[in-house]
């Protein structure tokens, strides 16, 4: 049967991207954001996953905001790199898993989960930067993708406690497929940051430090921060982070494991307007 064997968090700052498509990570402002991803690039290399299940939000590029999805999942077979305006990013077409972004769909959505079906969607920054930072830059990503997309763009959006039973139903379905897969679950955005308004260029490092406590050892906790937290602490766009509790509720412990290994962590200030924030955790064997 297929089994979630890792689950990856991490920012997807734009600004990443480009400094990558670039050159410029050895740049000085930029060297220390890469550095943090140097173990992960070979841990990626050391863990291939047969699958990757990537949770990500649209920046207004598959959906405007005439037609926005809570929770939307990709079916198709490949998807392109999205021209966010400065033409598509210089890295390869994503190929996905039809099989399982069906058998997920169908499980979750019997589990009372509504999700929009996306058989044709073109796959943005927020997808693409964090297969570049764990992945580098292959000629091909090294695995298919599920591109699922969260709505953190338009109020209302899901809450943390949403996500994290979300995650619970992906693990299921996951579970529930009739093939040997090996399928990590990332979590991406975030963290504390606002781009507008007269708290643009809010960063909260105490506040995205014991999200990631929290993330890590009480997830429970995590899932029960309320929106207004989000908001007043980590700034507009840091409601984000309710992505990365759909990955961590898919985890083993939240049904009973063994507490997951923490193999990397990683926080740094500032990567364009904002912080990177990066954790891999591994689930272990009963």
């Amino acid at each position: 049967m297929a089994k979630i064997t890792a689950s990856v968090y991490t920012s997807h700052v734009p600004a990443i991207g480009a400094a990558l498509d670039l050159g410029k990570t050895q740049e000085p402002y930029w060297q220390p954001v890469f550095q943090g991803y140097d173990f992960s690039k070979q841990w990626m290399k050391d863990n291939k996953p047969d699958v990757i299940f990537l949770v990500y939000n649209d920046h207004a590029t598959a959906f405007s905001l005439d037609f926005i999805p809570t929770f939307a999942i990709g079916t198709a077979a490949e998807f392109q790199p999205a021209d966010e305006g400065w033409g598509p990013r210089p890295v390869p077409k994503v190929i996905g898993h039809p099989e399982l972004a069906s058998h997920i769909a169908q499980s979750v959505i019997q589990q009372d989960f509504d999700l929009t079906i996306v058989n044709k969607m073109d796959v943005d920054h927020g997808l693409t930067v964090p297969l570049s930072l764990m992945c580098g830059q292959p000629e091909a990503w090294p695995c298919p993708v599920i591109p699922f997309a969260v709505n953190v763009v338009q109020y209302p959006v899901p809450s943390g406690q949403r996500c994290f039973n979300l995650g619970q139903a992906i693990r299921k379905a996951v579970e529930s497929f009739d093939a040997d897969l090996n399928v990590q679950i990332w979590g991406t955005g975030g963290m504390s940051h606002q781009l507008q308004g007269p708290r643009a260029g809010l960063i909260n490092p105490e506040f995205d430090n014991a999200f990631l406590d929290k993330l890590i050892a009480d997830p429970r906790a995590a899932a029960a921060i309320p929106h207004i937290d989000y908001v007043r602490e980590a700034g507009s766009e840091g409601i984000e982070l309710v992505m990365w509790l759909i990955a961590r509720g898919a985890m083993a412990d939240v049904a009973g494991g063994p507490a997951p290994k923490l193999a990397h962590r990683f926080y740094h200030v500032p990567a364009s307007n904002t912080a990177v924030g990066h954790v891999i955790l591994e689930n272990q064997q009963a």
